[in-house]
């Protein structure tokens, strides 16, 4: 299995990724620097580095995966549920699947989480644009990166594959996938993170019960997306 980040590390009760550490250190050299320079500015760089543990901050979650139910993968509002096809690159045709949007906003917590058991049979990356993840358009034009995941079933024959599509924003410019392909993963699993801002989607069997309405808030790792019937 690929190397990714496990744990999480905490300094004042605020648990943060590992991601996130880079950035805190960059905000905490300009805001010395700031100091130096006139110290009201200094104060009011402090905010940056505040922000960004707020940003990079990593609760534990629940294993979501329970009676046959799917996670979010990431936290954020259920967008739209809509019928379409998934990422071409993955190879799992043009059939119209139940689609499920999550938008992020720079205040929600941006490490994605697996949505159930099973193992990457392909992982694929498409550059694009980088326009408001909110717009339905992202979902067609943005950069993004697919992951086609094979469910973990004993003693089913037929394999039931979904897709987990991380989608770049407006300020989102950086997909950070942990996972590769062959990696047998487990539901709830830290798998990667889009800094700043973006949108996350799954592309679920056509016979699943989809259990998010637009607006509705999801968590990753812990909200249930959808039930197999």
């Amino acid at each position: 299995m690929s190397k990714q980040p496990q744990g999480v590390l905490s300094l004042d009760l605020v648990k943060v990724n590992p991601e996130g550490w880079p950035f805190i250190g960059r905000f905490s050299r300009v805001t010395l620097i700031l100091f130096f320079v006139w110290e009201p500015l200094g104060w009011l760089g402090v905010r940056a580095p505040r922000w960004g543990f707020f940003f990079c901050r990593d609760p534990a979650r629940a294993r979501p995966e329970r009676d046959g139910r799917r996670g979010a993968p990431a936290a954020g509002i259920a967008t739209q549920t809509v019928a379409a096809a998934p990422p071409r690159e993955l190879g799992m045709g043009d059939e119209p699947r139940p689609r499920i949007s999550i938008f992020l906003n720079v205040f929600d917590v941006h490490v994605n989480r697996m949505p159930a058991d099973g193992r990457v049979v392909k992982r694929a990356y498409r550059p694009g644009k980088f326009i408001n993840a909110s717009f339905d358009k992202a979902s067609e034009e943005n950069e993004r990166l697919s992951l086609r995941l094979r469910l973990d079933r004993p003693g089913v024959p037929e394999p039931v594959d979904i897709a987990v599509v991380q989608i770049a924003g407006l300020v989102a410019r950086r997909i950070r996938c942990w996972v590769a392909e062959g990696d047998v993963v487990l539901a709830g699993q830290r798998y990667g993170m889009i800094r700043f801002g973006s949108r996350m989607e799954v592309c679920l069997p056509p016979e699943w019960k989809v259990l998010v309405k637009p607006g509705q808030k999801v968590f990753a790792g812990e909200s249930s997306l959808a039930q197999m019937n």
